[in-house]
């Protein structure tokens, strides 16, 4: 079914009306190649679905703001424009996510954006005022960052093109902001970074989006579906119980 908050928009054109353009990274939600970290607990079909929820909910969060929105997707081409068919889409470029983000960036750019930045699809409670100040200091800065807890980052953005930030990183592990920064200064690169902020890849960092967002879609589908599960894994905080109790059936 395609997602509810984006059936009545115009297809946009590419680029569109707005200076600013916020990529999703975005995988098709197949069972057992998406969320791997988050089985066990849950099952392959369950960690898709949650991530499908995030998805969905990330994309209705971002499509809704004052930049234009384009999903680089991998997988079949077909989901994503059935279930998001009021966005534009492109495959992501083959290679390393270094290789991915590079050439995203750059055709964001070359569309004639004067900004451009790249979020994935696993961070649903990611402030939209974080994006807007993100952009918002690409005028003073050469390229931005919102860097994540685990030690990379939920979002990097420019204004122009650096392909050197993306060159040589340690994808997947925790110094891929630390050394992102020091490739920043090494090349002469303003880097300015706004918060911090996480996504989701395993239980525990599941089980922190239920306590800092537990009224967000997909903190709720969690709770209502699958909290059982979590829970015998480490206790979780008193404000998501509270709201898996709101969803829960009664007799």
């Amino acid at each position: 079914m395609p997602h509810p908050t984006l059936q009545s928009k115009r297809p946009p054109s590419f680029p569109g009306n707005h200076p600013w353009a916020l990529g999703v990274f975005a995988k098709e939600p197949c069972p057992g190649l998406v969320k791997t970290r988050l089985t066990p607990p849950l099952s392959p079909e369950a960690a898709a679905y949650v991530y499908e929820c995030s998805l969905g909910e990330t994309v209705s969060n971002m499509a809704a703001a004052p930049w234009d929105c384009v999903l680089f997707y991998s997988g079949a081409e077909s989901y994503f424009r059935q279930n998001f068919p009021g966005l534009p889409c492109a495959p992501q470029s083959p290679g390393d996510l270094g290789t991915r983000l590079d050439h995203a960036l750059a055709t964001l750019l070359a569309a004639g954006y004067q900004a451009a930045a790249l979020i994935g699809s696993d961070s649903p409670d990611l402030p939209r005022e974080m994006i807007t100040n993100a952009f918002l200091s690409l005028s003073a800065a050469s390229a931005v960052t919102i860097p994540a807890r685990d030690g990379g980052y939920v979002l990097i953005g420019e204004g122009q093109h650096y392909p050197v930030l993306f060159r040589d990183i340690p994808w997947s592990s925790s110094n891929v902001m630390a050394v992102t920064r020091n490739r920043a200064e090494q090349s002469g690169v303003v880097l300015h970074e706004i918060g911090l902020w996480e996504d989701f890849d395993d239980a525990m960092s599941l089980k922190r989006l239920l306590a800092r967002s537990p009224h967000s879609a997909t903190a709720r589908l969690v709770l209502r579906d699958y909290v059982h599960l979590l829970d015998r894994e480490t206790t979780l905080p008193d404000r998501a119980i509270s709201v898996a109790g709101e969803d829960r059936p009664t007799d």
